[in-house]
């Protein structure tokens, strides 16, 4: 058996985004940590492309994606 976060070689390896349909027939995805904790949701897509679409934004834009702290007063 394979430890999440590792492949069958004992590699670490970076999370993953599952997609999936709800019983609505809507999309949406769930970004996973390598432990396998979820650690993000998206919002319902319409269609699986457009969930594609969505998956697609969060890797070209959230790489070097600041914190805002809104939280300080």
């Amino acid at each position: 058996m394979v430890e999440p976060g590792y492949d069958s070689e004992g590699e670490t390896v970076a999370g993953k985004f599952v997609l999936k349909k709800g019983s609505t027939g809507k999309f949406h995805f769930n970004l996973q940590a390598a432990n396998g904790q979820v650690i993000a949701t998206s919002e319902a897509y319409e269609s699986k492309s457009a969930a594609m679409n969505g998956i697609e934004s969060v890797k070209k834009n959230a790489p070097d994606a600041e914190v805002d702290d809104q939280t300080a007063s």
